[in-house]
């Protein structure tokens, strides 16, 4: 995370052109929701002596995308929908890294690396958690819309596969140094009502600048706790200057 006065001198026009609100009824994914809630066999493990910070030591912008798709939002990113990257620091310097569990998308991801192998990182075939583990991922079969509510936490359709998870603190600390400028995507289904909880309780949290959290607060096995201990989450980490704006896709 830049210093907070630098961050707002630098980083003012930085703002998510977020689609239009728009309820999701209507595709195979609403008439697959609500099967069943799903939970992996790991619970959040917040910090960790054992991981290792990075080496380098010159900042960059770091957009970690959590749920890429195809690699939608990293175009947006790239069309300055998360901000001028030429005020990147460094004259526009930035790094992706692209994490998504739903191996329909693995060619693209993997083929974006390979265009970009200094600037962007796929974590294809890996789901975003708050531990590490294998569980099986759901998928939704609405091709139309990009399959779009395939979730590691609810079943919304009739085709799973299994994956490894990866934990998001983790990925954090051993991806980011503190003059980095960190926006961190979540547009996770359902699994963010875990991650975030956790990610508040990372005592490095202060590394991201800013939280694009797609919130599925539509989904039927949501409940009230875990929509209390998500308000409490984003206003832990509202207190240590980690912004969290509105924000919401149509990807």
């Amino acid at each position: 995370m830049l210093p907070l006065a630098l961050a707002w001198a630098t980083w003012a026009a930085w703002a998510p052109v977020a689609s239009a609100l728009t309820y999701r009824g209507g595709s195979n994914f609403s008439a697959a929701a609500g099967l069943g809630l799903r939970r992996p066999q790991c619970s959040c493990e917040a910090n960790s002596a054992n991981w290792k910070r990075p080496q380098r030591t010159e900042p960059r912008c770091v957009f970690i995308d959590l749920g890429a798709a195809d690699g939608n939002t990293f175009d947006s990113f790239l069309a300055n929908g998360y901000g001028p990257v030429k005020n990147c620091p460094r004259h526009g310097e930035w790094q992706a890294i692209l994490v998504e569990a739903n191996p329909m998308f693995t060619e693209k991801l993997q083929a974006l690396q390979e265009n970009l192998p200094e600037k962007v990182q796929s974590l294809a075939g890996t789901a975003a958690y708050s531990c590490e583990t294998t569980t099986s991922f759901s998928i939704d079969p609405d091709s139309v819309h990009n399959y779009w509510g395939s979730s590691l936490v609810e079943n919304v359709g009739l085709r799973q596969v299994t994956v490894p998870t990866i934990n998001v603190n983790k990925l954090l600390l051993e991806s980011v140094i503190p003059e980095d400028w960190v926006m961190l995507k979540i547009d996770i289904e359902g699994a963010e009502y875990d991650v975030m909880p956790c990610l508040a309780e990372f005592k490095e949290a202060e590394l991201v600048d800013e939280i694009f959290l797609e919130e599925h607060w539509w989904f039927p096995d949501r409940t009230r706790e875990q929509n209390a201990t998500m308000v409490k989450a984003k206003e832990k980490l509202r207190s240590r200057n980690v912004r969290i704006p509105a924000y919401f896709s149509n990807s």
